[in-house]
């Protein structure tokens, strides 16, 4: 016949483990979001930035409607100020 003791240390090892475990996975989930927004914004501004100097080139109604949803300005003096603050 066998006979088994199992102390505390050993639980309190694995509900340790299983903690920082769950902590480790926690946070690499929270800075990879952090990650994803702050190239979201910087795509963003990239394509802003692009677009204003198509826009200086080319004047077009496909460019000031992109402009405009990337913006949030409605007119197109309010786009023309906009891309000049941004291209200097």
């Amino acid at each position: 016949m066998k006979f088994e003791l199992k102390t505390e240390k050993e639980n309190h090892s694995k509900s340790f483990l299983q903690f920082f475990g769950i902590f480790f996975f926690l946070t690499l989930i929270i800075i990879l979001c952090d990650v994803s927004l702050k190239l979201g914004i910087l795509s963003r501004n990239h394509k802003i930035e692009y677009n204003c100097r198509l826009l200086a080139v080319e004047k077009s109604k496909p460019l000031f409607k992109k402009l405009s949803r990337l913006s949030n300005l409605k007119s197109k003096q309010q786009i023309w100020e906009f891309c000049s603050e941004v291209i200097k």
